[in-house]
């Protein structure tokens, strides 16, 4: 730090030798400062840092007289989450800076998860836009408003791949796929952290959950998750990888076991893996009372899961207060290293000097910075943009879309006026009224000469308990009668050209603790949708969703779909604008859709069985790997989405048909846009491994990229490969390549026929 002096004279007369005035330490010297500080530290201080208590509710002008300001007087807290705003995060800071016996400054966060009070599409949503660039800004804006109410540190992004959309968090990830999931983890820590995060806009990141959350069993949240490690190492670890050698601060452990050790205890984990092979140099939480949580998991009582979770790689305890209660007894008895606690308190002060709050403790609690860069037009502009771009266009017969700006629109559904279920869920900053919802969007975006009007139609669902559990955190609506909700609604049907079927989800449907076995739309809304074709009039249904739904039954019923997913606070604009062409929608699914909820977990990358199905027809064929009552297939696959206009793929062309160690290879093909709008496509390039030393799935998405072409526009676009897309764990997880032939694909989605074949030899070419 620049005057760390400063500081370091504060704590003890001994360490102003650490570092000159008004330079910044090297890297040595932020060691030493660490050092001299920690040597001045009780056990309980340092414990006390590694204790991460939630604010609960503490209000400005009662930090003061509240248990937690004790707490931080005696130095048993080492940062704060779940409070907002600067004015109240000033008052505890000054405390802990203060009123504590060494003035180390708390670090504050909060689950700043799609956007703070500018909202951006759930996760799931954003990484359908396909747009890194666009997804990293997001991040950015997020930082830019989070740490302008105070907020320094973020529980974000979370990276888990999940392949069954009867989880609920689906919402908070980026889909199945560990290449896209990976470049959207690496997009958000870099939005989050920036360059430098010092800066007093830039924020910690935390990834999360490590590792293998998404994959519960019965997806059921917070279930027990068992895989091989090569699933772990070829599948779901690729994220988490992705973020830490992005430099990410921070990571916080996952609620499921490994091998039968919880996460939070896990020493492989936490250790060999991400310290040892990954060289994490940032800290690991545990997530709410996840240490606790291993007594349930029969790992034993508070004290030996705490020793449990200290001695497999923790550092830093969520609510519990385990580390902080047992720790000094299980020192004393031998259970635990003191090297342990050391390193960890080392690490927890390391963050904060790195966001320069020995320096400049207060710097997050600019108050004008909070009536000034928080929801500005700017940042909902943005907001409305990344909507756009992460919807996916199910399906247009007809060209019933785009609208014409004329006529009469009936908008029926119960998310047709709902504000506050346009944010989705986990937006806990988010100011609900400040929502645009779809009717508002429609009416502002359609123009004078549209008649818009709108018929809730129906409830959320028939079972009032189920609709409760469901609208959690100002999401509720009222129930009314089901026979005068459809009257209604049937009555303004009739009167209009057009019928706009808002359904789907209410937004605490999905994400935590919201886990599903239907994964249908309510039955209350599907009964209205089926009153609604009776009347002859075209619909569009858009959709509002937090998982992909089994959607089957509407795919056969009307003649558009565009999934909206939930789109933040300015949905209702950007819904609106799709809808009206006013923007060409380019969302690819980063998520399989299911024809039947049986055929979870589905997904694009599976691998064949030695008897795969030999039609693709969808017909039975006995002694195959098939269902006797569905087809195999999805309904829409993963990399899917349609456009108003339409796109045209060339074959493929290869720079070389065989390549070398050492060497790379350029795939080619020349994308035509043949409709009559401009548009964007998103090229994507898979790879099939068609023989290896274990089994490899039928593709792996290795490359994309996002284009835009106007009308009769053509444009030549190139993939460069290099051995490194060809790798794969083997059965020592060591990455390797194998001599042999691939299959190339190129195309609009996963599904893709459009392929070449090529051969790499480890030989190198003796000519080059």
């Amino acid at each position: 730090m620049k005057k760390a002096l400063l500081w370091i004279a504060v704590l003890a007369t001994s360490f102003t030798a650490c570092n000159p005035a008004g330079t910044k330490p090297s890297g040595d010297s932020k060691a030493k400062f660490i050092d001299s500080l920690l040597q001045e530290m009780s056990l309980q201080e340092k414990l006390g840092q590694l204790n991460l208590p939630t604010a609960g509710d503490i209000t400005t002008g009662t930090a003061e007289s509240s248990d937690i300001a004790q707490k931080i007087r005696e130095g048993k807290v080492g940062g704060l989450f779940n409070i907002k705003s600067a004015a109240k995060i000033k008052e505890i800071q000054r405390i802990a800076v203060e009123e504590s016996r060494l003035k180390i400054p708390l670090i504050f966060g909060m689950d700043v998860i799609h956007g703070y009070e500018t909202t951006f599409p759930i996760p799931l949503g954003l990484s359908c836009s396909w747009d890194t660039a666009l997804i990293r800004q997001t991040a950015r804006i997020a930082a830019q408003e989070a740490t302008a109410d105070g907020i320094m540190w973020t529980f974000s992004p979370m990276v888990d791949i999940s392949r069954d959309p009867r989880w609920g968090r689906v919402s908070e990830g980026s889909g199945e796929d560990p290449f896209l999931g990976s470049r959207v983890a690496e997009a958000m820590v870099k939005g989050y952290q920036g360059s430098d995060l010092e800066d007093k806009n830039t924020m910690l990141a935390c990834v999360k959950h490590f590792a293998l959350y998404g994959a519960p069993m019965a997806g059921r949240d917070y279930n027990t998750v068992d895989m091989s490690r090569l699933e772990m190492y070829n599948t779901y670890l690729p994220p988490y990888k992705a973020a830490v050698d992005a430099g990410v601060g921070s990571l916080m452990a996952s609620f499921n076991e490994i091998d039968g050790i919880p996460a939070s205890g896990n020493k492989w984990l936490l250790t060999d893996v991400l310290r040892e092979e990954w060289k994490f140099k940032g800290f690991v939480v545990s997530d709410y009372t996840g240490i606790n949580e291993m007594i349930a998991h029969g790992m034993g009582d508070l004290q030996a899961c705490a020793a449990l979770a200290m001695n497999a790689g923790m550092n830093m305890d969520m609510v519990g207060e385990g580390l902080l209660t047992t720790l000094e007894q299980s020192l004393s008895e031998g259970k635990v290293q003191i090297k342990d606690i050391d390193q960890s308190v080392r690490l927890i002060l390391a963050a904060k000097y790195d966001l320069g709050l020995f320096e400049h403790p207060y710097q997050y609690c600019d108050t004008a910075r909070s009536s000034q860069e928080i929801f500005t037009q700017e940042n909902r502009d943005f907001a409305r943009k990344a909507a756009g771009e992460s919807m996916v266009l199910l399906k247009n017969d007809k060209q019933t879309l785009p609208l014409a700006k004329q006529g009469k629109i009936a908008i029926i559904g119960p998310l047709g006026d709902h504000k506050a279920n346009m944010a989705g869920t986990w937006s806990v900053a988010t100011k609900l009224e400040n929502c645009v919802s779809l009717l508002e969007g429609i009416r502002l975006v359609a123009g004078e000469k549209v008649s818009v009007n709108y018929a809730q139609g129906a409830n959320f669902t028939i079972d009032e308990t189920l609709q409760a559990n469901s609208t959690l955190f100002g999401r509720e609506m009222v129930r009314k009668n089901e026979k005068e909700l459809l009257a209604e609604a049937l009555h303004l049907a009739k009167q209009s050209d057009i019928i706009v079927a808002a359904l789907g989800e209410p937004s605490e449907m999905s994400g935590e603790s919201s886990s599903r076995t239907d994964i249908r739309i309510p039955d209350a809304q599907r009964a209205l949708l089926d009153e609604l074709v009776k009347t002859g009039k075209p619909i569009v249904l858009v959709l509002f969703t937090g998982r992909p739904l089994d959607i089957s039954q509407e795919q056969a019923k009307v003649p558009a779909i565009l999934n909206a997913w939930f789109s933040g606070t300015e949905a209702g604009l950007a819904i609106a604008d799709v809808l009206f062409g006013d923007v060409n929608p380019s969302g690819k699914l980063s998520m399989t859709f299911p024809r039947n909820v049986g055929q979870i977990p589905i997904f694009y990358s599976h691998k064949n069985t030695g008897r795969p199905i030999s039609n693709q027809d969808g017909k039975f064929e006995k002694f195959r790997s098939n269902y006797l009552d569905e087809r195999n297939e999805p309904l829409y696959p993963f990399g899917y989405g349609l456009s108003y206009t339409t796109f045209e793929y060339s074959p493929i062309t290869l720079s070389s048909e065989t390549f070398h160690a050492g060497e790379a290879v350029k795939a080619t093909v020349k994308l035509t846009n043949t409709g009559s709008y401009s548009g964007k496509e998103v090229v994507q390039l898979y790879i099939r491994d068609l023989v290896g030393s274990i089994t490899r799935p039928v593709k792996e998405l290795k490359a994309f990229q996002k284009v835009e072409l106007q009308a009769g526009e053509s444009q030549v676009i190139e993939f460069t490969l290099t051995e490194d897309d060809f790798k794969f764990y083997g059965s020592d997880l060591k990455a390797i390549i194998e001599p042999g032939e691939f299959e190339l694909f190129i195309g609009g989605s996963s599904s893709t026929t459009n392929k070449t074949t090529l051969s790499y030899s480890i030989q190198a070419d003796p000519n080059n």
